[in-house]
């Protein structure tokens, strides 16, 4: 947890900070030696730019779909990215209730709280990206053996496959019984969690884990053959290039691939080589390498779906809860455009108990939104992404995305990527690394008497880690202090200028993000 607060500014130094902020000139201003020159053709063709960043997300694990907090921070993220689709861990946990054992052996099922679970996201229009996991100690090979999750689940193949496929008979069944299968065939199933890594017991590891596909796929596959049902659920990219060959030579059916990858995993685990990849590359360069894979397999049109990525796995307050979330996220968007389906940021909310209760809103938690509703800055950042075009426009820049909206509305991204202040597991001292980028736009074949209106994020735009730092960053604050928090964490109101022949000044500081609409 975090321990130290962060470095204060001076009272002028955020003056100034504000003013840059703010800084949007017209063109007649001349430039400054390092400005960004942008120049977007607004009547270019284009390119088809579908919004795979926010089709789905992540959250913790099923049951916790019960709690209020949760479904209010759905609703939230939902309003402000229209996403369709959640994965969590756990349908088949012992606290979801599922199975049973009887005094006699027999398997009983309930399905109480799945139903509830799954009518809770279809009534917020949320569908279910179903992960099959984890293993219902009733039908485990080793009860005892259980993840260091605080939450315990058991992580081991079943100690006989007839009771897993009844399992999973059933729950099909179940599911199109109660939501049809127009409806189920619309959602996917995913086998399993990252079985390279600890959340599979099954020796040795892929072997093991092939089995566990093979029976689930082909029984879901006998009840309906409309499921979509595909894995390995790999992390760090791994596994693809096994696994396709795999359901080819056994004749498994196999409707996607997916797997996962984080900022800060490593060159060596995802590519096995020595490079010493930056964060803000690292998903990218897996999500190409996984596109290359199944493009060289004999299921060249597979969809790929990332199921899980973010900045970091390894919960740092400098990275997931501050405002390089905007720099960093624009800037995968950019870099992996056009080589993935969906890709499902982890996670959608800090309603998590990974490693256990949350006892601080901003302890470099996954979610969007931190605990008490508190709306982070890359809640802002996705707020303002999704404001980009389906059409993408060419520009020159790596630190800027030109799209076009079906109305003609051109929307721009820009930012100042500068890597996280100490990049540690607390809460570093300091200022973002970098200066301020000046941005020259140009977009030409506009309408007469253009407007621009700009949405920023920034130190001091729609960040609330800024007044918690002031506050000395409580780990319980008061109901006072969330109310202030919440009002912080908002995104901060557009602000509109006037072009001069289609020409704008923005000036970004580090780590700040700005979106443009120009109509």
């Amino acid at each position: 947890m975090p321990a130290t607060a962060l470095f204060h500014r001076t009272a002028s130094k955020l003056g100034l900070a504000m003013l840059l902020a703010f800084g949007a000139t017209y063109a007649a201003t001349p430039p400054a030696p390092d400005t960004v020159a942008i120049k977007v053709d607004a009547s270019a063709k284009g390119t088809a730019f579908p919004h795979f960043w926010e089709q789905m997300f992540g959250s913790g694990r099923a049951v916790l779909a019960l709690r209020d907090d949760y479904r209010k921070d759905i609703d939230a993220v939902h309003q402000a990215t229209g996403f369709g689709y959640v994965r969590f861990h756990g349908i088949f946990d012992r606290d979801v209730g599922l199975v049973s054992r009887d005094k006699d052996g027999h398997i009983h099922y309930n399905f109480s709280y799945v139903d509830q679970i799954y009518d809770g996201l279809l009534e917020r229009g949320i569908k279910p990206f179903v992960e099959l996991s984890f293993m219902p100690p009733e039908l485990s090979s080793d009860p005892s053996q259980q993840h260091d999750f605080w939450y315990h689940p058991n992580v081991m193949p079943p100690k006989d496959y007839a009771e897993w496929d009844a399992m999973i008979r059933a729950f099909a069944e179940h599911l199109i019984g109660r939501y049809g299968i127009d409806e189920v065939s619309s959602w996917y199933f995913e086998v399993w969690n990252e079985p390279n890594l600890t959340f599979w017991g099954g020796k040795p590891e892929q072997s093991t884990y092939f089995t566990l596909y093979d029976n689930t796929a082909r029984t879901l596959k006998a009840v309906n053959p409309r499921i979509r049902v595909g894995g390995p659920s790999t992390a760090q990219a791994a596994w693809v290039p096994d696994f396709l060959m795999h359901v080819r030579t056994a004749k498994v059916p196999a409707d996607f691939v997916s797997t996962h990858v984080y900022g800060d995993d490593t060159a060596q685990n995802v590519f096995k080589t020595e490079e010493n990849i930056p964060r803000a590359d690292m998903v990218c360069r897996a999500v190409d390498k996984v596109h290359r894979e199944i493009a060289a397999s004999p299921y060249p049109k597979l969809p790929l779906i990332f199921s899980e990525y973010n900045a970091s796995y390894a919960n740092l307050p400098n990275v997931t809860d501050t405002i390089y979330m905007g720099p960093w996220m624009a800037n995968t968007i950019r870099e992996c455009a056009g080589k993935v389906d969906i890709m499902s940021y982890w996670s959608f909310s800090d309603v998590f108990e990974e490693q256990g209760v949350v006892r601080n809103p901003f302890y470099g938690g996954f979610g969007l939104i931190a605990a008490d509703r508190i709306q982070k800055p890359a809640f802002n950042a996705f707020a303002m992404l999704h404001r980009l075009g389906d059409t993408r426009l060419p520009v020159s820049s790596n630190s800027a995305l030109a799209t076009r909206r079906d109305d003609g509305t051109v929307v721009l991204a820009l930012w100042n990527y500068a890597p996280p202040v100490g990049d540690t597991d607390a809460y570093s001292k300091g200022e973002p690394q970098g200066s301020i980028k000046h941005f020259d736009v140009d977009v030409s074949h506009l309408g007469t008497g253009a407007k621009a209106t700009v949405w920023r994020l920034d130190e001091n735009h729609g960040n609330a880690v800024a007044l918690f730092d002031q506050m000395g960053r409580p780990d319980f604050p008061s109901r006072e202090q969330i109310a202030q928090l919440r009002d912080a964490g908002k995104l901060a109101g557009p602000s509109s200028i006037v072009l001069e022949n289609g020409r704008l000044r923005i000036d970004i500081p580090p780590q700040g993000l700005v979106v443009v609409e120009v109509h």
